[in-house]
């Protein structure tokens, strides 16, 4: 399994704990499935860890907020953003 490029750790936090994600908290939002497919990260604190996390963007906002997150072990969910190359080809994408 290959790293995705294009995107940079964000967060680990407890389900539901907050965090900024270019100013907003994901928990605070509804969640838009972006169907670029899954992206494939290495976990911050366990190097060669591989993990599969889903794109997303937040609901509501303008301009939009592009993340990738998923749920690394019991509770505890990561969070990634995507690079400003990768944040203007998810704009663009319209799937």
């Amino acid at each position: 399994m290959d790293l995705t490029d294009g995107w940079t750790f964000e967060a680990i936090v407890q389900e539901g704990a907050p965090v900024d994600l270019a100013g907003a908290n994901p928990w605070s939002a509804d969640w838009v499935s972006v169907t670029v497919g899954n992206i494939t990260v290495e976990h911050p604190s366990y190097p060669g860890q591989l993990h599969n996390l889903s794109v997303y963007k937040l609901a509501g906002q303008n301009p939009s907020i592009f993340f990738a997150a998923g749920e690394l072990s019991n509770g505890a969910w990561a969070f990634y953003l995507p690079t400003n190359p990768t944040r203007e080809f998810l704009a663009r994408h319209r799937g």
